[in-house]
């Protein structure tokens, strides 16, 4: 007599939880996806143990490699729990490829993990989805990437996501922050939303104060509440990157974690300060719910959210003006939000009566 708890004849793969066939499936349909990422030195390929890329066939003749890996950290809980998985891939892949373009660097190419306790091909399919549609919005290949089912790691439905990219820059021409000078005007790009940072705070308060997440905001009554949170990161790879092969940007901070206050300071050299103007944007009104929702400090805004800028160029103060319009012209929205001053390495945001500030991190390596 045997019973539910008794050990199975014949032991297999997929009865202990992993679908060989189910993987299988998945790269095929991904295939195409992947395959109109292509791009010159890549054919977008997937299949094989790894994936080829030619710098030579790019047009690079002396490229230094730049390389980041990110994830979008609980956002993807928002989207698997709200069954918004077409746009995450968007995140993935912007996280990382917006890390490249402060270095000089365009990205070149892409690979994906993608982690789960079953394989809900479904699921993945749209979330890879996304991640080409990102690669394509930066310009980068889809070369491969992971599918990893691993039964009692992930609760039912879970998934998590990590990216990996590869840009490059021709020797010398690299963006380091050596030329940032006093006197330099700082440009903010607008963000197109929360990005993907903070969002432990903002799950935390919608589960505390019950937001009602498929109604309409309250401050955009023409969304939905979710697709506002959901909203993915803006990529801001093809508006910078003829502007930084012409010379014309100093230096570049991407405002992830940490946000204005401790993303800026990584790109200055010693003896330079930036001073930074809250009041030289509108607030987006997603920020105000969110700023009043949770009464958060503003220092606390400052460094949990990007508060409506998403990217920081420190340019000269001469080419500000034509740099600003050229970039409107690519699709962005442009502010004068500040200027470099002679002082202790880091970063003043004024905004009212108050200023927060913050000195540069003792380490430049990100970790989010």
């Amino acid at each position: 007599m045997s019973s539910n708890n008794s050990p199975p004849a014949h032991y297999s793969y997929e009865g202990a939880g992993v679908s060989i066939a189910a993987g299988n499936a998945l790269v095929r349909a991904i295939g195409p996806l992947a395959k109109a990422t292509a791009r010159p030195g890549a054919d977008a390929e997937l299949g094989g143990f790894g994936g080829f890329f030619d710098p030579r066939a790019a047009g690079y003749a002396d490229p230094l490699l730049v390389a980041a890996n990110d994830g979008v950290g609980t956002k993807v809980k928002l989207a698997i729990d709200h069954d918004r998985h077409d746009t995450i891939g968007i995140d993935l892949v912007a996280m990382c490829v917006n890390d490249l373009i402060v270095q000089g660097a365009e990205p070149l190419f892409f690979l994906d993990y993608f982690a789960t306790g079953k394989l809900d091909n479904g699921v993945a399919e749209r979330v890879v989805a996304g991640i080409a549609e990102g690669c394509k919005l930066a310009g980068c290949a889809l070369i491969g990437g992971e599918t990893a089912e691993m039964p009692g790691m992930y609760a039912a439905g879970d998934y998590d996501l990590a990216g990996f990219c590869v840009g490059a820059v021709e020797r010398g021409e690299q963006l380091t922050g050596s030329k940032v000078a006093a006197g330099d005007v700082l440009l903010g790009l607008a963000s197109s939303g929360v990005h993907s940072n903070g969002y432990s705070l903002v799950r935390r308060m919608a589960d505390d104060l019950g937001w009602k997440m498929t109604r309409p905001a309250l401050f955009d009554q023409d969304r939905l509440l979710i697709d506002t949170l959901i909203e993915p990161t803006r990529i801001y790879v093809r508006s910078l990157l003829p502007l930084i092969r012409a010379g014309r940007i100093n230096a570049l901070a991407h405002i992830t974690g940490g946000g204005l206050l401790e993303n800026v300071p990584r790109v200055l050299p010693e003896g330079l300060h930036a001073r930074i103007d809250a009041d030289a944007w509108p607030q987006p009104r997603l920020m105000a719910f969110l700023q009043a929702q949770g009464g958060i400090e503003p220092a606390e805004m400052a460094r949990t959210f990007n508060c409506g800028i998403g990217m920081v160029l420190a340019v000269p103060a001469d080419g500000a003006e034509a740099l600003a319009a050229d970039l409107a012209a690519a699709g962005e929205t442009v502010f004068a939000i500040g200027t470099i001053v002679a002082g202790e390495r880091g970063c003043t945001v004024s905004g009212g009566a108050e200023s927060w500030s913050a000195r540069a991190p003792w380490n430049a390596v990100h970790h989010a």
